[in-house]
């Protein structure tokens, strides 16, 4: 197609997806070794950890999935793939985006029932297992999904023949065209799931706000003869997710934003590349946000940088 000539011939759009997608595997693989390590260490396990570690292999999957598809993206290696492999490596990029939407939704409602005060309604979940939580998110998975099933119709080999009613996905895959009900039902469907989904995130996250400043007055009215007190660690656990859900909702509403920009003027290849970045910036930013607030992360590594200067000191000794 014309649209993809000017996608792969763009060196440096290219090596900033590639970079991104880079960073983001290299961050998210650090993440998930380090929770595997804390797990077999015996490290005393937070109702967090579950959706963390799950957030780092699923955005790992993400972007692997993600190169693979930018390959035939800007560097199409002549042969195209066929229906089947288009439909399934689309609808898989599209589960594990819904499995990392779920899983960061859980995470925020985990911490705002962990931050909740005994009297409350949310105690009672405190002390759920972690299979009752991973229940959960699969629950929340299947809900997200079931939207998702339109993919195996709608996504298609590229014909060979060039047509402006195909919105183009790689060098080898289009959207079909659809009919206008059905491109309107689609959309009505899809931004519910969405807002839905964004909802419970934002009220999970402005019950946490809501007790953070709660807690912020008690300190300033119990210590204000004395210097600010160091915040517990759930109170740095929550601050560190806030800042997550505030990233992801940003970068959703972006997306949201490209996408019907990229439609309006009539599948621009810059804006989809530029909606390629937005997308994967939250599965590559996410773990460095982990991996420079978690305090269990930052012991590991520094005990880690401590024993390698250590035995370089002994062999140049």
């Amino acid at each position: 197609m014309n649209k993809a000539n000017r996608l792969y011939s763009n060196i440096h759009m290219r090596n900033t997806v590639y970079t991104v997608t880079g960073v983001g595997v290299m961050a998210n693989t650090l993440l998930l070794l380090v929770h595997i390590s804390l797990h077999i260490t015996g490290h005393r396990p937070k109702p967090t950890d579950l959706p963390i570690g799950l957030l780092a292999l699923i955005h790992l999957v993400i972007l692997l999935i993600n190169g693979f598809i930018a390959s035939d993206i800007f560097m199409p290696q002549g042969s195209r793939w066929d229906d089947l492999k288009c439909k399934l490596l689309i609808y898989l990029y599209r589960l594990m985006r819904g499995f990392s939407i779920c899983a960061t939704c859980l995470l925020s409602v985990l911490q705002a029932i962990t931050l909740s005060p005994r009297s409350s309604c949310l105690a009672k979940f405190k002390h759920t297992s972690f299979l009752h939580n991973l229940c959960f998110l699969l629950f929340l998975w299947v809900i997200y999904s079931s939207f998702s099933s339109h993919l195996f119709i709608s996504i298609a080999a590229t014909p060979n023949w060039t047509s402006d009613n195909f919105m183009y996905v790689t060098e080898s895959c289009s959207f079909i065209p659809m009919t206008f009900f059905l491109r309107h039902s689609l959309s009505i469907l899809l931004t519910f799931r969405e807002a839905s989904f964004i909802g419970i995130m934002a009220l999970s996250s402005g019950y946490m706000v809501a007790l953070l400043c709660r807690h912020k007055r008690q300190s300033q009215y119990l210590h204000s003869s004395s210097p600010c007190p160091v915040s517990s660690p759930e109170m740095r656990a929550t601050q560190t997710i806030l800042l997550l859900m505030s990233c992801f909702v940003v970068m959703s509403i972006l997306d949201s934003v490209v996408a019907y920009a990229r439609i309006t003027l009539k599948d621009d290849p810059i804006l989809y590349c530029i909606q390629i970045l937005v997308t994967h910036s939250y599965a590559s930013f996410s773990p460095l946000v982990f991996i420079c607030t978690e305090k269990r992360i930052i012991v590991i590594f520094r005990y880690m940088w401590e024993k390698t200067v250590n035995v370089s000191i002994a062999s140049g000794g």
